[in-house]
């Protein structure tokens, strides 16, 4: 078979393969603390043909390091992170890392994400209030207080999503590795009637959307043009046999 329609039809998966990140982008523009993915292809050569012809790679998606947004709220459960940390909460697929910080108290006390999951402290353990307590305050460090006293604390944790990363719910990054609490640093901190916004600009990612779909669209024509070419070809052999 023509080398072509092998070409063509390596670029259309990629380019698929970006339509539907892009499209999640966009779908995700204003899921709080959403962080957009891209993809990264590389070149791969055939290697068997003296002149070997180039395809593109299956692809490695990736998470945006861009933080979105801030913006307040007010609301006493809400939270932000700032610098390049996430908070964490424990889910039935493992420790997810998250920017979304709107929780909620449960019935019993726990701290919960918006999906119902329980938040962490910096030792890994759930964070527990008191429902009885009062108003929870917290301060930079993730300290949290009822009443002038201090019951528990929010952690913040470092982690680098891995290449072809998987997501969790809106907002949730599935931890492949055990990510990091951090503690004594000046630079990151939690701030308590904030939230953070996606870092999607669905301006750019619908400019994209087009610009990726007129390639898809491109290359199903190359394939379309290969295979009538292939198929002039026979029948010009076989009429002539």
């Amino acid at each position: 078979m023509d080398t072509g329609l092998y070409v063509s039809l390596s670029a259309q998966m990629a380019l698929e393969r970006r339509l539907n990140t892009i499209a999640n982008n966009v779908a995700n523009s204003n899921t709080t603390g959403f962080r957009a993915g891209k993809v990264r292809f590389e070149e791969v050569l055939d290697g068997i043909a003296t002149k070997s012809p180039s395809f593109v790679s299956q692809g490695q998606s990736y998470l945006s390091p861009k933080s979105g947004g801030v913006t307040q709220t007010g609301a006493v459960l809400d939270f932000a992170v700032q610098g390049d940390v996430w908070f964490a909460a424990e889910t039935s697929a493992g420790t997810i890392v998250t920017r979304d910080g709107r929780f909620k108290m449960a019935e019993t006390g726990e701290l919960l994400t918006m999906e119902g999951h329980k938040v962490l402290d910096a030792g890994g353990s759930p964070v527990q209030l008191n429902p009885a307590g009062g108003k929870p305050e917290v301060s930079r460090d993730g300290l949290v207080s009822q009443g002038g006293s201090q019951v528990s604390s929010i952690g913040v944790f470092e982690y680098q999503p891995t290449a072809n990363f998987r997501r969790h719910g809106s907002s949730g990054i599935i931890a492949e590795t055990p990510p990091e609490p951090v503690v004594n640093r000046s630079d990151v901190g939690v701030v308590q009637g904030f939230i953070e916004k996606s870092n999607v600009d669905a301006v750019a990612e619908m400019s994209k959307l087009i610009i990726v779909h007129r390639a898809f669209d491109n290359a199903a024509a190359a394939i379309r043009d290969t295979e009538s070419s292939l198929d002039e070809a026979i029948r010009t052999l076989g009429s002539s046999s």
